[in-house]
């Protein structure tokens, strides 16, 4: 199947383009920024050798969507979406931070509580917690931002402004950004049935001082959900939940001996596999949104993108 993992693109006015673990930015006159969401496959700050079909439709369709729904309480970096992989917004320097919010321990922290660590990102966590189990409060546990085949990074608030990634004047907006979109995307979420476990966030500033909400929100890549029927029920049974997010992948490479280590060899996904990964991927895409996923054309990507994006900064 055709997918899109990497792109040339030569877009009047461009001046530099930035090419991250899942998407390619293209900085046009220092002014706006197009970013397009490929089709890679990133786990465990690897990206895996083949492409997943429709899967930067899927993501670039959550999170330009959620972004709508949420620009009435965090600005965003949005201006428009000139093709089903594309969105354009405003040039923006970002903050070497994910900022990572946790309403359950899952994922990262519960493999960390398991180790015996009751401090994440000089965060504490409650003694007595099962993996899954709600954190009385949410949590932020933020993240260094790595370049392309680097691992991400825990980090302390403290650190944070001790080494000055981030000022503690914008910290502590980024901190309230993260808390009031968290508090959204756990509602929309309840409203689809499903639970908001934990996910990250990431900003920017714009040329103006602005501060505002870059890259992707709220997708399956960025964001771990459960379904909520059930949940207490598989928690009291000490049963695995029920999840929506690519965590499917990466207990895959796991149990194919993959976690990113040194030395280890990413393990061959079949194309039936892929196919499978890709209708996950649009079931994630379904049950977040509330709605039916429409493919888009695909005979050839490339092309359709680069007549999109032209067509728009034409205009």
């Amino acid at each position: 199947m055709n997918t899109i993992t990497d792109t040339n693109f030569n877009f009047p006015n461009q001046k530099s383009v930035y090419k991250g673990k899942v998407r390619e930015v293209y900085n046009i006159n220092d002014n706006l920024l197009v970013m397009v969401a490929t089709d890679r496959l990133s786990a465990f700050d690897v990206v895996m050798p083949k492409g997943i079909p429709y899967k930067g439709q899927i993501l670039n369709q959550i999170a330009t969507k959620m972004m709508k729904a949420t620009e009435d309480i965090v600005p965003n970096w949005l201006m428009a979406t000139p093709d089903p992989n594309v969105a354009v917004g405003h040039l923006c320097e970002t903050y070497k931070v994910e900022m990572v919010i946790r309403g359950y321990m899952s994922g990262h922290a519960a493999r960390e509580y398991k180790l015996g660590k009751r401090i994440l990102c000089g965060v504490a966590m409650p003694e007595g917690m099962k993996e899954n189990d709600k954190f009385p409060q949410p949590i932020i546990t933020p993240a260094t931002k790595a370049e392309m085949g680097d691992h991400d990074e825990d980090i302390s608030r403290e650190d944070i402004l001790k080494r000055g990634i981030v000022s503690e004047a914008d910290y502590l907006v980024l901190e309230d950004y993260t808390r009031k979109l968290f508090q959204r995307g756990s509602e929309i979420a309840a409203s689809r049935g499903l639970i908001l476990v934990d996910t990250k966030y990431e900003f920017g500033k714009t040329k103006d001082g602005k501060i505002v909400l870059v890259d992707e929100i709220h997708t399956p890549d960025s964001s771990r959900y459960f379904y909520a029927e059930g949940y207490q029920e598989r928690q009291d049974k000490g049963e695995a939940q029920k999840q929506l997010s690519k965590e499917f992948v990466r207990q895959w490479l796991i149990a194919n001996d993959f976690q990113g280590l040194e030395g280890q060899t990413v393990p061959v996904m079949s194309d039936a596999y892929i196919e499978t990964v890709s209708e996950r991927y649009i079931e994630l895409y379904e049950k977040i949104m509330g709605e039916k996923f429409v493919k888009a054309d695909v005979s050839n990507i490339q092309n359709r993108i680069e007549l999109n994006v032209l067509a728009y900064l034409k205009s």
